[in-house]
């Protein structure tokens, strides 16, 4: 079997809050799922619509202590392993790791496997999300799992300009999102992720300068990225449109919602520093975690 996916969190709280935080049903239904029952060391479980065949709760608890909670997740008729582990960093930070079995990078990226190749950008938004209510800052929109309506909100406090240009310029994108982009800002532009020597682009397809940008990805469809000043902030509404309603993009756009969660920390933090940290794992990057968008 090959190795876990991981992802490895730098979270600005105590142990205890984050402790708090990934046990407790209510704080889990804040960040990240629409149900959520938790009697340690007997059950944990999360179902609902924010959750991958969430019909019903599908997990079983293996293992749970003080650091570590430990399940298996029934998805796509095959049992997974997920596994939550805290670890103190300081007094007041907390790295969490996440790791999750049966998850195949290239599967997901093509979009023709199992339900189980959104897991990697489920995890990223779920731990952004996670980084955002213990920083009290407003949740970003989860992925619908029963919806193809793809639209969501962000507010954030920076001017438009300021959040446009970190929207369009190479360098900016590249340091929020966490991983190499190239962006040419005009129409038949190139948007291309992992830089232009990649290989492959999508293309831009619309843009009023300063205020929308739409980028077609193809078989995903077109992300579309509009801003609006409200009060003295920026409120960013993204899209995704044009895809094939009967498989629709799930992983792209979990990837997507979880990478402007950096957007908002990169302008509202005078110290920022990304949450995510390095994993010795192949093919599990943490930039690669929202790229598969």
């Amino acid at each position: 079997m090959s190795e876990p996916m991981k992802l490895s969190a730098r979270l600005a709280a105590p142990i205890e809050a984050v402790r708090r935080a990934v046990t407790d049903p209510a704080e889990l239904r804040v960040w990240l799922a629409e149900h959520a029952e938790v009697e340690l060391p007997r059950r944990y479980e999360f179902w609902g619509r924010y959750t991958p065949e969430g019909d019903a709760p599908h997990q079983r608890l293996l293992h749970a202590d003080d650091d570590t909670v430990r399940f298996a997740w029934l998805l796509g008729g095959v049992e997974t392993t997920s596994e939550l582990h805290l670890r103190a960093d300081g007094a007041e930070a907390t790295i969490l790791t996440l790791s999750q079995s049966h998850f195949d990078f290239a599967e997901a990226i093509s979009g023709t496997g199992s339900i189980r190749g959104v897991l990697q950008t489920y995890w990223s938004l779920s731990i952004a999300n996670l980084a955002a209510h213990l920083e009290g800052r407003p949740q970003l929109p989860k992925v619908d799992f029963t919806s193809a309506d793809f639209r969501g909100e962000l507010l954030i406090d920076a001017p438009m300009a300021t959040v446009y240009e970190s929207l369009t310029d190479s360098e900016q994108a590249s340091a929020w999102f966490g991983y190499p982009i190239g962006i040419e800002p005009w129409v038949g532009g190139r948007y291309a992720m992992g830089g232009f020597d990649a290989g492959y682009a999508a293309k831009v397809i619309d843009v009023d300068p300063g205020r929308k940008v739409s980028v077609d990805w193809g078989p995903t469809g077109v992300t579309t990225w509009e801003l609006a000043e409200s009060g003295g902030k920026t409120k960013l509404t993204f899209v995704q449109s044009g895809f094939d309603e009967t498989n629709p993009p799930y992983a792209a756009w979990a990837g997507s919602v979880a990478g402007l969660a950096e957007l908002r920390r990169y302008h509202e933090m005078a110290d920022w520093t990304p949450i995510w940290l390095a994993e010795e794992v192949p093919g599990a990057q943490p930039e690669t975690a929202a790229a598969a968008g």
